[in-house]
C-alpha cells in the first residue's frame, strides 16, 4: 500500500465500527433528506473545532462542552433545515433535549451525544421533527449508511462530500472516514476547542483527546481555514473527529506513526475543503490564491484574504476578465506590509505585473487563463520568506439568485 491510498465510494462509516443513517424527517420543504445520526459501536475518543463567531449556535455552545467535560462520544446527530442559532435559552435547551432524545434511543449516555445544525437562523428547532429523525435515523443505522448521512445533512450543496483513505501503521491497516457540507455563507476560522461547514471525521486508530485535538487544530488551520467562498462565517461551523480504536493501533505525541497519521488526516480534510469550493453556491471557478516572499506570514495571509475575499475580484473571474487592477487594489487595501514597486503578479505562470506596474503580457493570453475552471493567482511581494495560500470561488449570477430565496 502507499503512503495512504483514497477508497472508491469512501465514506464516514468506510471506518470499521462506525454506523451512519440519513433520513426524511421533515424539516426541508422539498421532502429531501434532511436528518443524520452517526453512531460508534464502542467509546471514542473525540475533538472538535468550532466557529469563533460570537453568535455561536445552540448546538456549537453544546458541543463545546462536550470538548471540555466529556472522555468519550459514542454518536452524533445532525438536521438540516434549521440552524438552532439565536435561539436564547430555548435553543440550548432544545439542543441538550435532542442529544437525551438520542441517547436514550440508543442507550448511551447524553454527554457521549454531539448534535450539529444547519439552515436557517433565529427559528426555534421544532422538537417533533427531532424526535421523528431519531427515531427513523436510529431504525436505520447500519454500517453503509454512510452515503445516506452525507447526503441527509446538504442544504444549498448541489453534490453531497464523503471521503476516505486507508494507511498501514505499526502493520496494520488504519482507516480515516469523513463527510461534510458546505457551499455558502463559508469562510470559516474555527479554534479549538472553543455555510456553514460541518465536517465529522471518524478513523479506527486510538488516541486520546489532547492528541486529536492538537491534530485537529493544526490541520484545520490548513484546510478549512484556508478557504473562503463569500466571506462570511456560520454561527454553527463545526468539526469533530472520533477515533473507536478498532485497529489496534494506538498513537502517541511526537511518534512517526502520529505524524503520518496527522499528515493523513490533513488529505482528507484538504480533500474536502476542496470539494467545498469546487460547490461553492453558484460557483464557475476554483481559484488558487498563493503569496510569497512576504515580510511575515501574517502579512501573507493578510493579502491572501483580501484577494480571495473581494467581489471585485471574483466577479471578474466569474466573467472571464483578467482585470488585474482589482488584484492589487485588494493587496494595497489589505493591511499588509510590503513595498508595491517590487510586487510582481501572474495568473497561472503567465506575467501580469512585474515591480508593480503592467508585464505587458497580452490580454488574450490573460484571458484564455481566467476562462479555465480552474486556475492560480500567485503575488510575489519579493520582501520576505513567508508565505500563505487560500482556496477562494468566482461570485456568479446564481450565487446572487440562491441568496435572494433562501428565506422564501
Amino acid at each position: 500500500m502507499n503512503k495512504f491510498q483514497f477508497l472508491e465510494n469512501g465514506s464516514i462509516t468506510s471506518t470499521p465500527g462506525f454506523q451512519a443513517a440519513g433520513v426524511v424527517a421533515g424539516f426541508k420543504r422539498s421532502g429531501a433528506p434532511d436528518f443524520a445520526m452517526i453512531y460508534s459501536e464502542a467509546p471514542a475518543n473525540f475533538a472538535g473545532a468550532f466557529t469563533s463567531c460570537t453568535f455561536a449556535a445552540a448546538p456549537v455552545q453544546v458541543c463545546r462542552t462536550r470538548v471540555l467535560n466529556s472522555p468519550f462520544l459514542r454518536a452524533a446527530v445532525i438536521n438540516s433545515g434549521n440552524a438552532n442559532a439565536c435561539t436564547g435559552a430555548t435553543g440550548l435547551a432544545n439542543a441538550e433535549c435532542t442529544c437525551e432524545l438520542a441517547a436514550r434511543r440508543l442507550g448511551i449516555r447524553a454527554d457521549e451525544v454531539a448534535v450539529s445544525s444547519t439552515g436557517r437562523i433565529g427559528v426555534q428547532m421544532p422538537m417533533d421533527t427531532i424526535r421523528k429523525g431519531i427515531e427513523l435515523a436510529a431504525a436505520a443505522l447500519s454500517p453503509e449508511g454512510g452515503s445516506a448521512a452525507s447526503q441527509a445533512i446538504m442544504t444549498t450543496d448541489t453534490v453531497p462530500k464523503s471521503v476516505a483513505l486507508q494507511l498501514e501503521l505499526a502493520g496494520k491497516t488504519v482507516t480515516i472516514g469523513a463527510m461534510t457540507k458546505g457551499a455558502g455563507m463559508i469562510d470559516p476560522a474555527m479554534t479549538v476547542p472553543h455555510a456553514t461547514m460541518l465536517c465529522y471525521i471518524t478513523t479506527d486508530v486510538k488516541a486520546d483527546n489532547a492528541l486529536l485535538r492538537e491534530m485537529l487544530a493544526a490541520n484545520v488551520a490548513d484546510s478549512f481555514n484556508r478557504i473562503t467562498i463569500d466571506g462570511d462565517m456560520s454561527t454553527n461551523d463545526t468539526t469533530i473527529v472520533m477515533a473507536n480504536g478498532r485497529s489496534g493501533v494506538e498513537l502517541k505525541a511526537g511518534t512517526p506513526e502520529a505524524e503520518e497519521f496527522r499528515q493523513a488526516l490533513l488529505a482528507v480534510m484538504q480533500r474536502l475543503a476542496r470539494e467545498m469550493v469546487m460547490d461553492g453556491e453558484g460557483a464557475t471557478k476554483f481559484i488558487h490564491v498563493e503569496i510569497e516572499h512576504a515580510r511575515s506570514t501574517a502579512d501573507a495571509k493578510l493579502c491572501a484574504e483580501a484577494v480571495a475575499n473581494s467581489l471585485l475580484c471574483k466577479t471578474a473571474w466569474f466573467g472571464g476578465d483578467p482585470n488585474w487592477g482589482r488584484v492589487v487594489a485588494a493587496l494595497g487595501y489589505s493591511g499588509a506590509k510590503f513595498d508595491p514597486e517590487k510586487t510582481d503578479i501572474y495568473y497561472d505562470n503567465m506575467p501580469v505585473v512585474r515591480n508593480g506596474g503592467d508585464a505587458g503580457t497580452p490580454e488574450s493570453a490573460l484571458c484564455d487563463i481566467v476562462k479555465q475552471r480552474e486556475f492560480t493567482v500567485r503575488v510575489n511581494l519579493h520582501d520576505g520568506d513567508d508565505n500563505y495560500w487560500v482556496w477562494t470561488s468566482d461570485v456568479s449570477y446564481e450565487y446572487v439568485k440562491i441568496n435572494a430565496d433562501y428565506h422564501t
